[in-house]
């Protein structure tokens, strides 16, 4: 069922957005204002936020498995370990050009190794080329999974990994290295991260989040922007919807899409300068805030600037830098 739709002036939406961004987690509390007010974007092309009147029965941290307290095996231990040959255990359609590939870690009671936010390095070479093709990719699967991970992959037009990784059957291997730290969370490093992410570029905001709200202490509020062409194109939508229900104080989802449909009722075009400075935590906050970013080189052009490479951020720029962010709150994945 969609919020009542209660409009109020612009103002009075930009100050319920920054007290659910500056104020300290309350439990059981209402929302909807926040929803009602963010209803009124909707109207001049904005964002309407969805709320659902039935939250799924989970409370912070029942999700949370027992820990057994023997340390567990990594299958991705860096350093020289070289590339691990894995088995592709299943291959699942997501949409139109999107999979879900799940492969065997070595040993079935080992994890993957990996750290919060980093990613792995695959590799394979093909009878007719001269050298191998190398891409990264965010595992989307949970950091302490044992005996498998997986990843969602988007099968770009002339991508020769992209192209492969589709084509692998069930039984079939694949070349994998890691990990490759990228941005080192722990627990309440901040009081709020917001994610802004375009297409694939949402796999590290996944494993970020996920692990957020994984973790029954850490009381992190989380504001995710996301930026598709279409509705079929949002990826994890039930992943993050789930989120929704069940940490209603803690985070709050916009969605973007380029060409939506008619029934369309969350934000249309571009992410906007307008949107970030209604529903960012604002730059004031310092220390307590972190703004990630990641999508493909028009998003990061617009909203932070590019990298110049993967250990060099670059200088900050485009929105973020106008709306007063410093290159301190800002990582680019």
């Amino acid at each position: 069922m969609f919020a009542r739709q209660v409009f109020r002036p612009a103002h009075t939406l930009q100050r319920q957005v920054r007290r659910y961004a500056s104020e300290a987690p309350k439990s059981g509390g209402s929302n909807g204002m926040l929803y009602t007010g963010v209803a009124l974007a909707a109207v001049s092309g904005g964002y309407f936020y969805l709320r659902r009147s039935n939250p799924l029965p989970f409370k912070d941290g029942q999700n949370v498995p027992a820990s057994t307290g023997a340390p567990a095996k990594s299958a991705f231990t860096g350093g020289d370990q070289g590339f691990l040959s894995l088995k592709l255990e299943k291959s699942e359609i997501v949409n139109h050009n999107t999979k879900k590939l799940t492969f065997s870690l070595p040993e079935a009671d080992m994890e993957s190794g990996l750290s919060v936010a980093s990613a792995v390095i695959t590799k394979f070479k093909g009878a007719e080329m001269e050298k191998p093709v190398i891409r990264p990719y965010t595992p989307t699967s949970d950091v302490d999974q044992k005996g498998t991970v997986d990843f969602i992959i988007k099968k770009y037009p002339n991508g020769p990994m992209s192209s492969h990784l589709h084509d692998l059957e069930p039984g079939q291997r694949l070349e994998i290295k890691g990990p490759i730290p990228k941005y080192q969370w722990s627990p309440n490093k901040v009081n709020h991260v917001a994610l802004i992410a375009g297409g694939t570029g949402i796999t590290p905001m996944w494993q970020v989040a996920n692990a957020i709200f994984k973790n029954p202490q850490d009381k992190t509020k989380v504001t995710l922007i996301y930026g598709n062409l279409t509705e079929e194109d949002i990826l994890l939508k039930k992943e993050f919807e789930h989120l929704e229900n069940t940490y209603p104080q803690r985070f709050r989802a916009f969605y973007v899409l380029d060409n939506p449909p008619e029934s369309w009722q969350g934000g249309k075009g571009f992410v906007t300068k307008e949107l970030l400075k209604t529903v960012l935590p604002e730059p004031k906050e310092g220390d307590n805030i972190k703004v990630f970013v990641c999508g493909p080189p028009g998003l990061y052009k617009a909203i932070s600037g590019g990298k110049k490479s993967p250990q060099d951020q670059g200088e900050l720029a485009g929105y973020l830098k106008d709306l007063g962010y410093s290159k301190d709150q800002v990582y680019k994945f």
